[in-house]
């Protein structure tokens, strides 16, 4: 079955999260990632198990973004958090959640509303049991109305 565009562009989402946590896990650079995620993980079979095709162009703007504006997003997300929790000390999924969407926040065409939507939906898929997710929509909430005033 072929994917739809949406499918595309959240499963580009999703792997742009992994790809930036492995990215500060393992101090790879943007280009070494890119190449991995896109050889190996875009529709890769691996046991049996068909992994998602993802939207090329989607993932590597928004890693290349959350690199290049990095400093920028975490200053949002840290104003998103409250203050005896900056960025920093926050679990590392997380953080490469929060540059993912702040990319897409700063730098992207979608509307916020969409954004969050599908951040949170990546959320829920790492953090299905807990309260992660409701966490993850409003500190985006807040990084969204600062990014895009307009918007609201």
């Amino acid at each position: 079955m072929t994917p739809t565009k949406r499918q595309m562009k959240s499963a580009a989402r999703l792997y742009a999260v992994q790809a930036l946590f492995q990215m500060e896990a393992s101090g790879q650079t943007v280009e070494a990632i890119r190449e991995e995620f896109e050889t190996h993980r875009f529709g890769a079979e691996y046991d049996g198990i068909e992994l998602a095709e993802g939207d090329v162009t989607l993932f590597e703007r928004v890693i290349e973004d959350a690199v290049n504006f990095q400093a920028r997003i975490d200053k949002m997300t840290d104003r998103g958090l409250v203050a005896k929790w900056p960025i920093n000390r926050i679990d590392p999924t997380l953080r490469a959640l929060f540059r993912a969407a702040g990319a897409e926040l700063v730098e992207g065409e979608a509307p916020p509303k969409v954004v969050i939507s599908e951040y949170v939906d990546v959320a829920k898929a790492f953090f299905p049991e807990g309260r992660e997710p409701k966490f993850v929509n409003a500190v985006l909430d807040h990084m969204a109305r600062e990014a895009k005033p307009d918007a609201f």
